[in-house]
Formats: structure tokens, sequence, C-alpha cells
């Protein structure tokens, strides 16, 4: 008996939700932000940014900023805006 594979798109079938500090979290670190900086920005230790990482990743099943940022864009959790020239606060 053969085996049936089928395809399906990634994370189809499966709600995935961040928490609002999670998104705030992603949103910093896609602004070219180190886990210091946000955390800096964010009033909370380094250690708890890279909390809130490590829980996004597990949630979009990747293993690192750019995939988190990808998935989480292409899953309309977070906005695409370009941020060339107003990366940490310059203008």
């Amino acid at each position: 008996m053969p085996i049936q594979v089928t395809s399906r798109p990634e994370h189809a079938h499966r709600a995935v939700r961040l928490t609002n500090r999670e998104i705030q979290v992603l949103s910093l670190i896609a602004q070219g932000h180190s886990s210091k900086e946000a955390a800096d920005v964010l009033v909370v230790s380094k250690r708890t940014v890279d909390f809130h990482l490590a829980n996004i990743y597990d949630k979009l099943e990747v293993s690192n900023r750019v995939q988190a940022f990808r998935a989480a864009t292409r899953l309309g959790l977070i906005p695409f805006e370009p941020t060339f020239g107003h990366m940490r606060g310059e203008a």
C-alpha cells in the first residue's frame, strides 16, 4: 500500500497568537534592535526579552529572528514596515 503524502501550507489549520508584549519585542527586533536595546526600550531585562523571543520562536516554529519576522509578517501578526533610515532612533 503506497504512503500518501499531502502538502499543506506552513501553519495551516493552526491559529498562532502572540501576546501584546511578544509583538512589541518582535517589532523592536525587526527594527534592528538587539535584545539588550529592546530590553532598555521596554524597561525589562535582556533575559526577559530573550524569554519572549524563545516563546515567539516556539509559537511560530522557527529558529531565528529573521524567520520569526518573516513568519509573523506572512501570518499578519505584525505589519511589514521597512525601516530604512529609521533604525535605532535615526531620523
